[in-house]
């Protein structure tokens, strides 16, 4: 038996590239076809980004936060997007394998900081469905109202007891389903997805040509309510940890809006000029995005003053509120639309990850034991929905946002540090992708995506966030480091075993 390097079965252990492009046969068959010029990605990008985020965030960006600056938030959101977005574009085009962060991290820069970003993976694709579940169940009580149908004051929102409200029956019960759904199996058409995409983004055409008629500038003032920051407590440091209302508070929630625009870097593989076509691709989702979520929240600010937007339902309630509450039912229909679109494949996701992390051993390979008859991690599947339809029933929406905003940020932070990393250990590695101006670009990104989790958030949600850190570092010293299928098999003198679950 051959005895191991320390180097080798150390905290930063890569995954064997044979394996992964083992893995990659197995899992795929042939070479992925270069098929996808830059208008394609930037069609994938945008279909993967718009959608709930913008019915979840600007209600609650422009109402609570930021008022009608929260167009200055969106611009904000966008930029720290496109630095980690260009990092996380090479890191992707060097490992040749489909595939998350999760994975190319392994591959690249080692398993801690790989389990790092897939825990932190998990808690992203998890806690996702649970504030989209928020909007989900808002827009559905939208149109039950509209039909005279009103449910419980205690089963309308999340738990507020000056409220009365206790439970989100119907965002519980939405989770719970779609987790139903993808644990007896569920598979989505390229051609359906397209078709979700030009129904989503026909209702925020829609909604602006609606509402420009119904534009008064008055609204817009004051413009900035709160400036840049508000703070809340005595010392400097409590008034950072505890900011509550502004600009930069505002684009820390609106910053969900941007989540998903990563798949254009996933399919990097498939692009025909992957250094002219990604970055293009990548940019090209962002800025029309932004331009789209900006023009929205212009139009739904100038049709009512920020403190009458509604957080669950604000295209909804503004249509009605100046006399169109005829066609409220058209952004219901598309918040309805974009929503379960993205509770589905956030589960999904999170069940993928679970899977993959499962397989390499760094989590019990029982937790995603694939079900002999569905063929899907069934049993985990349905545990995680229950989980997460209570979060979703019981934490308001914007303490949700936050949440996910912030697990987000610090896998960027953590991509952005590995692509400088990268560049001084492994200059040569074939790089199909390079980010521009390194190693400012990843700087700034990382500089960026801090200042926002500092300044953007609360101290309640870096203490959940923390707690969710201390229990994936805990399994991983106690678990993952000594079951890692990579590991033994460093430590055996051969390669890892693509162990079935």
């Amino acid at each position: 038996m051959a005895v191991a390097r320390k180097s080798d079965t150390g905290l930063f252990i890569t995954r064997s590239m044979a394996a992964l492009a083992e893995e990659e046969h197995q899992a795929h068959g042939p070479t992925l076809r270069r098929a996808l010029g830059p208008w394609a990605l930037v069609a994938i990008g945008l279909g993967n980004m718009v959608g709930a985020g913008i019915f979840a965030t600007i209600g609650d960006g422009a109402h609570n936060l930021a008022g009608p600056a929260v167009t200055v938030s969106f611009l904000i959101a966008a930029i720290i997007s496109a630095f980690a977005a260009l990092c996380y574009a090479e890191i992707a085009s060097m490992v040749r394998v489909a595939g998350s962060a999760y994975t190319y991290t392994y591959a690249t820069v080692g398993e801690l900081v790989a389990w790092v970003i897939g825990w932190n993976l998990i808690w992203e694709y998890g806690m996702a469905s649970a504030p989209v579940a928020s909007t989900f169940s808002s827009n559905i009580q939208q149109f039950l109202t509209s039909v005279g149908i009103k449910l419980p004051l205690w089963a309308t929102s999340a738990y507020h007891p000056h409220a009365h409200t206790y439970f989100d029956v119907i965002a519980f019960i939405a989770v719970v389903g779609f987790s139903a759904l993808l644990a007896v199996g569920i598979r989505e058409s390229a051609g359906t997805n397209s078709l979700l995409v030009i129904l989503k983004m026909g209702v925020l055409v829609a909604f602006i040509v609606i509402g420009l008629p119904f534009i008064n500038p008055a609204n817009w003032h004051p413009y900035a309510p709160h400036g840049w920051i508000e703070y809340t407590g005595g010392s400097m440091l409590s008034a950072i940890m505890a900011a509550k209302a502004g600009i930069i508070p505002g684009a820390f929630i609106v910053f969900f809006a941007f989540v998903g625009f990563d798949a254009v870097t996933t399919a990097a593989e498939e692009a025909h000029n992957p250094q002219k076509d990604v970055p293009i691709g990548v940019l090209g989702a962002l800025g029309l995005g932004a331009f789209f979520y900006v023009t929205i929240a212009i139009v739904l600010t100038g049709m009512q003053p920020a403190s009458a937007i509604d957080v669950g339902a604000p295209l909804a309630v503004a249509l009605t509120s100046v006399g169109r509450g005829g066609w409220a039912w058209l952004t219901v229909a598309g918040a309805v639309i974009g929503t379960s679109s993205v509770i589905l494949t956030g589960l999904l996701g999170q069940s993928r990850i679970f899977f993959v992390m499962a397989r390499d051993g760094l989590l019990p390979k029982g937790v995603a034991k694939i079900h002999p008859r569905f063929r899907t991690p069934a049993r985990m599947t349905m545990v995680v929905g229950l989980i997460i339809g209570i979060i979703a029933g019981c934490v308001p929406l914007d303490q949700l946002l936050a949440l996910v905003n912030l697990g987000t940020l610090s896998a960027f932070v953590l991509v952005c540090i590995g692509v400088l990393v990268l560049r001084r250990t492994q200059p040569d590695r074939p790089r199909t992708f390079r980010t521009p101006l390194v190693p400012l670009v990843p700087i700034l990104g990382v500089v960026t995506s801090l200042f926002l989790m500092v300044l953007g958030s609360q101290v309640i949600t870096w203490i959940f966030f923390a707690g969710w850190l201390v229990v994936g570092l805990a399994i991983y010293f106690v678990y993952g480091h000594r079951h890692s299928e990579e590991r033994k098999a460093r430590a055996n003198g051969g390669t890892p075993e693509l162990g079935r679950l």
